[in-house]
Parts: structure tokens; sequence; C-alpha cells
């Protein structure tokens, strides 16, 4: 199998189903800033860190390619003439969800409560949660854009959401467990 294929050399790209749109479509920028996080939690995934953490980050990774599909298909051509849907895979489930819910909670339990905004950093892989945390809010302003022009399943933008959630609290976790200073964001008073 080739990996270039051409067909894209004048700006153009296939969803699911065929239909060509512009690269810059909000459709591609929203499947596309989904793939960027997904390689920025693998890059957390490769630090030395709990192999738990591992163990969902990769359960997340799966999850954001079915994420992706879903943004990835033209809603005119998800289900084929047969009636079955084009997407032949499990799609984002509330069990998905509850998922990042009970992680959350465990690590929540484990951690002091928070008082003040917490500035990112302290540590380098504290650092690439935080990113990971911003690029999964940048992804959910793309698709919730995407769901109000084309609606799609609901609970996929509800993954969106909690996983930047998810990835807050792993990155005070990950600060706990680096033993990284935490540094409260305390704005200062005008004189």
């Amino acid at each position: 199998m080739k990996i270039y294929t051409k067909t894209g050399d004048k700006g153009t790209t296939a969803l699911f189903g065929g239909t060509r749109v512009p690269k810059h479509h909000i459709r591609i920028e929203s499947y596309g800033t989904i793939d960027e996080l997904n390689s920025h939690i693998g890059l957390i995934r490769d630090q030395a860190i709990n192999q738990l953490h591992k163990n969902v980050l990769m359960e997340i990774q799966d999850r954001l390619f079915t994420v992706g599909a879903i943004l990835a298909t033209d809603p005119e051509k998800a289900t084929l003439k047969n009636g079955k849907d084009r997407l032949n895979i499990p799609k984002i489930s509330e069990a998905d969800i509850k998922r990042l819910e009970d992680s959350m909670d465990s690590m929540n339990a484990e951690l002091p409560p928070m008082t003040h905004f917490v500035l990112p950093g302290g540590h380098q892989t504290v650092s690439f949660c935080h990113i990971a945390r911003t690029v999964c809010r940048r992804a959910e302003r793309l698709a919730s854009h995407l769901n109000d022009i084309e609606p799609f399943q609901p609970e996929t933008l509800m993954y969106i959401n909690r996983l930047s959630d998810y990835l807050f609290v792993l990155a005070r976790k990950l600060s706990q467990e680096l033993q990284a200073e935490e540094i409260k964001w305390i704005p200062k008073k005008e004189s």
C-alpha cells in the first residue's frame, strides 16, 4: 500500500463515504485535532509513569480513534443502502464516559483539595498532560462547532469534554507521584 495517493494535491480530502471536502473544512479540523491529541497522549504514555496510567491512556487512545472515525464520517453517507452503519465499530458509550469519571474519582480521592488554579508545569511529564488537556479543549471547541452544523452522536462530544477533565486530574496526580511542586495561581492585587 502506497502512503501517498496524490488525491489531496489540490487541497481536498475524502471523508468516510467518499465525499471530498477542503482540507480546512471544520470536519477535518475536528478529527485532525483529535489525531493531534492522540499523539500528545502517546507522549504522556511513553513517560516513566505508573502502568495503571499507561493502561488507561492506551484505552483512551483506542477510543480517540473511534472519535476520529465518527467525526470523519459524512452524515449523509453514515448509513449504507442496506441500512447498516458505515462505521462497523462500537461507538462511544456511556460506559466509556463512566470509565473516565471513575478514574478521575479514584485519582481525586488521593489528592489534596484544590483551593486555587494551578500553573501548568512543575515536571516535564506534568507539562505534557497540560498540553494534551489544552489540545483536548481545542478539539472540543471544534467538535462543538461541527455538532452545531452537522450533529453527531452526543456521547462523542461528552467523551471529549470528560477527557479534558481527566487530563487535568491526571496532571495533578502525576505531580503528586513525581513529587513536583504544584504552583498555585494567586492573582496580584491592583494597586
